[in-house]
């Protein structure tokens, strides 16, 4: 029996329990075994129906979009009723909330800063305005669902690529506790397929760990190898001579993208508050449509159904009734002020534990210095500190990718380099104050530092260059001996070679 290295760990037990634990997985089990057993707990997890409620909440559609207005039965039970108002008003603060989020760390282009120029001009190539969205996009998906999922492949061009994975399809065999490192994952995900006239959805798997990829998929016959689309092979293929030979990274080839630590989507802190506010505000709003249909209160009506007096009352505007009868009506009170207060109270809590900022609150529009922008901004700021150190660890995952590409195309290797991943963040300034104290900043501050905080930059090295290139061409224009140098052989003035 052999001993396990404590360091290889960093002398975390968990780890070494995980470890342990998915080895033994392995080695007592089929890969088949495996993921039937992982796909039956993820499919029933609370994990994965948080992700599918967080993207039907950015998409507005909310629980009280499937609400049924119901009363009191003769038998004494709620039973649906069709002839009181039922308004549903979905209120979108999800999406505004994830917008803001992604809007705010991830609007402005990424800056990618190294001192190797030949390098940075590398990695600017890969993180281009494409980039750019997919990153954008991979924030979306993080909030919404806790964490995204980038894949690293390559195209039908052999050109290095990465693909965005929907969450849910992806199911992570972390190494370590801390989920950092990946032994595999695997991917659940369904596909149309007609048989003759018939259309039908096919269920398929696939496992990928350092050794490749494997492919299985539902049939009639089971469980079973995925023929068509590929039974096993390597993360990608290579063309050597007349021969293609499988290839695999020395890492699983995905990369998580994680909102925050804990990998909790933004819906499952504030579902309940944005439940309460559409839940009020619909039935304000049906109070309000049933205010004039108040309650009738009936002595001695000739008739003998309710529904016929409310039909006279409706079409005619007139009720029959005997000699000592009479009609009396009940109105529907509304306590406007607790109402508006709620209201209020429910809007601050979405925003305050939403982390975002209220473009509708009283002090938006009031003091609008830098201190009182940060102020408003500050809850915003906190979230994006969280989830700008989650993805600078997953751009440093990403890089490592690129390193090894750029390795084994071209023999050089970059991995040592130091790279700095800037998130230029996109918040309301009041711009001339800013450039006001750039301005009292000069000689203090070097000029590039002062030229990326320029509120009208958004590349300061190629601000730099233009700058640099508008000193050089006014110097040329100014110097009076620019145009003077050698006379040539021949001209007016010098000597001819005899």
């Amino acid at each position: 029996m052999g001993f396990l290295d404590p360091n290889i760990f960093d002398n975390n037990p968990q780890q070494q329990i995980d470890s342990i634990i998915l080895k033994g997985k392995q080695s007592a089990m089929k890969v088949e075994d495996i993921i039937n057993q992982e796909v039956s707990e993820w499919e029933s997890s609370e994990k994965l129906k948080w992700m599918l409620i967080g993207e039907r909440y950015y998409r507005n559609k909310t629980d009280i979009l499937g609400r049924v207005r119901k009363a009191v039965g003769e038998s004494g039970a709620l039973e649906p009723v069709a002839n009181l108002a039922n308004n549903k008003l979905a209120n979108a603060f999800t999406r505004k909330l994830v917008d803001q989020k992604v809007g705010y760390l991830l609007g402005k282009p990424l800056s990618v800063q190294t001192d190797k120029e030949a390098y940075a001009k590398v990695l600017t190539s890969y993180f281009d305005k494409a980039m750019m969205r997919r990153l954008q996009s991979l924030g979306k998906e993080a909030v919404n669902k806790g964490i995204a999922w980038l894949h690293p492949h390559y195209d039908e061009n052999g050109l290095l690529s990465f693909k965005k994975m929907r969450s849910e399809e992806i199911i992570p065999l972390w190494r370590d506790a801390a989920h950092t490192v990946l032994d595999a994952v695997i991917r659940v995900y369904e596909v149309v397929e007609f048989e003759g006239t018939q259309k039908k959805t096919i269920k398929k798997f696939e496992w990928w760990d350092t050794k490749g990829v494997r492919r299985f998929t539902n049939s009639n016959a089971g469980f079973v190898p995925d023929v068509e689309a590929g039974e096993a092979g390597g993360h990608f293929s290579v063309i050597s001579g007349d021969k293609e030979i499988q290839m695999s990274w020395q890492r699983v080839p995905f990369i998580a993208f994680k909102y925050n630590e804990e990998e909790q989507p933004l819906i499952e802190i504030i579902k309940s508050l944005v439940d309460d506010y559409d839940n009020r505000k619909s039935d304000n709003a049906n109070n309000l449509e049933d205010l004039p249909n108040s309650i009738y209160v009936v002595k001695n009506f000739s008739g003998t159904k309710a529904e016929e007096f409310r039909k006279n009352i409706s079409t005619y505007r007139v009720a029959f009734v005997s000699d000592d009868g009479g009609i009396d009506t009940v109105g529907i009170e509304i306590d406007t002020e607790a109402y508006k207060a709620h209201m209020e109270i429910a809007r601050k809590d979405i925003y305050e534990f939403g982390r975002g900022v209220d473009t509708q609150a009283d002090n938006f529009g009031g003091d609008k210095s830098g201190v009182a922008f940060r102020f408003l901004y500050a809850d915003l700021d906190m979230d994006a500190n969280l989830m700008e150190t989650e993805f600078q660890a997953s751009l440093e995952q990403l890089r490592w990718f690129i390193d090894t590409h750029i390795y084994n195309t071209s023999k050089v290797d970059y991995s040592k380099e130091q790279v700095d991943f800037i998130f230029n963040r996109d918040m309301i300034i009041n711009e001339s104050q800013v450039i006001e104290d750039i301005k009292n900043s000069m000689g203090i501050l070097s000029e590039e530092t002062l030229v990326a905080n320029h509120p009208y930059v958004t590349d300061a090295q190629a601000e730099m260059e233009r700058k640099a290139k508008e000193r050089d061409e006014s110097f040329e224009e100014t110097d009076p001996y620019n145009n003077l140098g050698p006379e040539q052989p021949g001209e007016e003035g010098g000597e001819e070679e005899s």
